[in-house]
């Protein structure tokens, strides 16, 4: 079963060993602030929440505290590998480090004497958050003019219905929730994924009295925990926002004067507005008529009211709209004007860093051309909408990420991978189903055997991550890799020539932030703006200083068109149809974080095995038991797993909470097997909640159960 909650909190005087101070490195926007005992120059043992940092407040999910599992996982890569069997086979041999490394410089240079720079593709992602050890990979790619590589599989959509609105990427402290009246957890599991939320907003109800709404698709942990729960259709967000608006202007919740000051076209809105009633949404959503006009009345009644929007929004592909429809309520009740009122998503826009020396900004040629993320199995399969007129990308380098099971359209990802044409380096820490598709596979370090800095997404601090203890046999960090990588390829950088603790202490240093020794001797540094500027309060971040309801589309991406001019329920998300009846949210499992921890034993036992939700009402009637086998499909592929019956969502709705390896299910394919890889307007994103499919029971195999409960 899933956790109940973080472990116990222990003073380190209980603890065996030295205490030191980090910060968790995974792409969760908590980026907990962390204390972790090191038992020896090898062996790190309990880690927990920072109990002096007032964000993270001693509290942090029971995966991280878990983390030496992970860190001293028998399965660790511990030296350089190369393969000798086919593709997706386990047949590898150890090869030396430097052995390993000139094979893949020669191998790029192949690839670049025939095709030109931009065959090669370098591909990363957030295992881990750490500013040197991320990015580092990006300067390699701009000094070697590699083709470029458009981050889109998580924040792309969120963030581009966010800014167009409030002008900037921050908002309220994240930390007044726990001042606030009402606070709204709209398209994030908190429970799951930012437990720091859930400490905040638990305790304005233990102090305040405060209520907690949670609006998303199905009840999962966080809407447990809710006096209310609103459960809509999924990617019918916007549609539910407008009928809160319509409320809102209708019974005299509108703040009139703020609006004026405040605000681009508030009279356009409310007229507008006038036909998107409860009843118009209720259709649209699946709610109940009367719930909209209770939450409405809540909210505006409310006068300190925080709107905690998550990625959710980047799911769907009217993320965006969506985003921005929800944004829009916080402005139309001046709900920023109070402190534990506002909305914050992201707190990006505040750290203002200078990262020339750790991506190599001074030398980014624009004419490159940039492929997306979310699209490599388009991109490896070769088409020409992504490519372009160049080249096929025909050498990887792959660094904290997984996409043979992350990635959506799994079959063509499959498919790409599969070429033989195709050289491919994975630096892992695990022999994952992408390294199992690698040429050469290189040992990586862990968060607690490297230096780093961290920002805080869903916070305000900038934390440091020092070397705590040696990593295990041969694993090196990903900074010396692109290093070593780039004397071999004769790349040219001051920032090639540094050690990873240099480059924190410069890029601190360059972005007007506390050196590395000092941010060393305090732990973090708290980088939230005052109040004023926090809430907007002498303007917004658009040169008018006004939050726009009319959003420009045109200055997020270049694919805007017939986006809709003021919030509204945009049709473009993959329907339910008599061929495709049901709508799949493909949620974060509690115990996993994407791929992180799915090589952990425990928390493979407590998510059990991969499975969907289905409402018993769609079960009865299409006669599928409860741990009964069931596929689903659609256009892009099936899958086989088990169905748990669950009354907590919509008749039509079903949801995989995820991410399991391909390999946990019963025909080896994974659920992004039916995940579409098609770009979202107005700037790319993959719509991974976003999946019309059918359903139906599938006879007994016999392999009846799944790998989940194997051994690691």
């Amino acid at each position: 079963m899933p956790d109940t909650g973080p472990p116990p909190r222990r003073t380190p005087s209980q603890w065996k060993g030295e205490v030191f101070a980090s910060a968790c490195p995974h792409d969760c926007p908590s980026t907990c602030a962390l204390e972790i005992e090191r038992l020896d120059a090898h062996t790190i043992g309990r880690v927990r929440g920072a109990e002096d940092n007032d964000y993270t407040a001693g509290v942090i999910c029971a995966k991280v505290a878990r983390y030496a599992e992970r860190t001293h996982h028998p399965d660790r890569l511990k030296t350089p590998l190369r393969r000798v069997g086919p593709k997706g086979s386990r047949r590898y041999e150890p090869i030396a480090w430097e052995a390993a490394l000139d094979e893949v410089a020669e191998a790029f240079t192949r690839a670049e004497q025939r095709h030109g720079s931009e065959t090669v593709w370098p591909y990363f992602y957030a295992g881990t958050m750490g500013l040197v050890q991320r990015d580092g990979i990006n300067r390699l790619r701009h000094v070697k003019k590699y083709s470029g590589f458009h981050s889109t599989i998580c924040v792309t959509l969120a963030r581009g219905g966010y800014i167009p609105g409030t002008g900037s990427l921050r908002g309220s402290d994240p930390r007044e929730m726990a001042e606030s009246d009402l606070n709204v957890i709209w398209g994030t599991n908190a429970v799951a994924t930012q437990v720091n939320v859930m400490a905040h907003v638990t305790r304005a109800r233990k102090e305040r009295g405060a209520k907690i709404v949670v609006i998303d698709p199905y009840r999962n942990a966080t809407a447990e925990t809710a006096d209310m729960h609103i459960m809509l259709r999924p990617g019918t967000d916007g549609a539910f926002a407008c009928a809160v608006m319509h409320v809102l202007f209708k019974e005299g919740f509108a703040d009139r004067e703020y609006l004026a000051k405040y605000t681009d076209v508030p009279a356009e809105l409310e007229q507008h507005l006038a036909s998107r009633t409860p009843e118009w949404a209720a259709a649209i959503t699946g709610l109940p008529v009367v719930q909209i006009y209770e939450f409405a009345r809540l909210y505006g009644q409310t006068k300190r009211s925080f709107l905690r929007l998550g990625y959710g929004f980047s799911r769907t592909r009217n993320g965006a709209v969506n985003m921005h429809a929800a944004l829009c309520l916080a402005a139309v009740t001046g709900s920023w004007q109070y402190r534990g009122g506002g909305a914050f998503h992201n707190n990006g826009a505040i750290f203002h860093w200078d990262k020339t020396l750790i991506e190599g900004l001074d030398a980014v040629d624009p004419s490159i051309r940039m492929l997306d993320q979310s699209r490599i199995g388009p991109v490896l399969v070769g088409d020409r909408r992504d490519l372009g007129a160049g080249p096929p990308v025909t050498a990887l380098l792959i660094q904290s990420t997984n996409p043979m099971v992350v990635a959506p359209d799994q079959n063509k990802v499959r498919a790409g991978f599969a070429r033989e044409d195709l050289f491919t380096c994975v630096h892992e820490q695990f022999l994952t189903e992408t390294a199992l598709m690698a040429d050469i596979v290189l040992p990586a370090t862990s968060f607690v055997e490297h230096d780093d800095i961290y920002q805080g997404g869903g916070h305000q601090y900038i934390l440091l991550g020092p070397k705590i203890i040696e990593p295990p046999a041969e694993a090196r960090e990903n900074h010396y890799v692109i290093c070593e990588l780039a004397k071999r390829l004769g790349a040219e950088h001051p920032g090639f020539e540094m050690g990873a603790w240099e480059m924190v202490d410069r890029t601190l240093k360059a972005s007007g932030w506390p050196d590395a020794a000092t941010l060393k001797e305090k732990k973090w540094h708290d980088c939230q703006p005052e109040f004023r500027a926090a809430h907007f309060l002498d303007g917004f971040a658009h040169a008018d200083g006004k939050f726009r309801f009319a959003p420009d589309w045109s200055r997020v991406g270049p694919d805007h068109a017939g986006m809709p001019r003021l919030p509204d329920h945009w049709t473009v998300i993959e329907q339910a149809t008599d061929e495709h009846p049901f709508r799949l949210v493909t949620a974060p499992a509690r115990n996993f974080l994407n791929s992180t921890f799915t090589e952990t034993p425990t928390s493979r036992k407590r998510e059990q095995r991969p499975s969907v939700l289905i409402h018993p009402d769609d079960a009865a009637a299409l006669g599928i038991a409860d741990g009964g086998l069931v596929r689903l499909g659609n256009q892009r592929g099936t899958v086989l797993l088990h169905a748990r019956h669950f009354d907590g969502l919509q008749r039509g709705v079903i949801v995989s909470e995820s991410v399991w390896p391909n390999s946990c299910f019963i025909e080896g394919a994974g659920i992004n097997t039916l995940t579409g890889a098609d770009a979202a307007k107005p700037n790319g994103g993959a719509a991974f909640h976003d999946t019309a499919v059918w359903v139906r029971p599938e006879p007994a195999v016999v392999r009846s159960e799944s790998l989940a409960a194997a051994p690691a």
